[in-house]
């Protein structure tokens, strides 16, 4: 399990939500663990008040949340 306030810790040149977001993206990506702990509110100014589906979205890979895929399909 990982958890959010260990990612801030560790990461503390984070300046903005999507830098978090990014960051909690490549956790995920190189780590085995399959649960986020949202164990805390990031406190930056851009954080919106989905917060914390947009930290599982990113976590979980969900990119919809983020907007367009970069990926396409052969139905695009």
């Amino acid at each position: 399990m990982i958890y959010l306030s260990e990612i801030l810790i560790q990461n503390p040149q984070l300046n903005s939500f999507e830098d978090l977001c990014s960051v909690v993206r490549a956790v995920a990506e190189r780590s085995n663990a399959f649960h986020l702990k949202i164990d805390i509110k990031p406190n930056y100014g851009d954080t919106p008040g989905d917060w914390e589906d947009k930290i599982e979205a990113a976590f979980s890979g969900v990119s919809s949340v983020f907007g367009k895929s970069k990926f396409t399909t052969e139905e695009d």
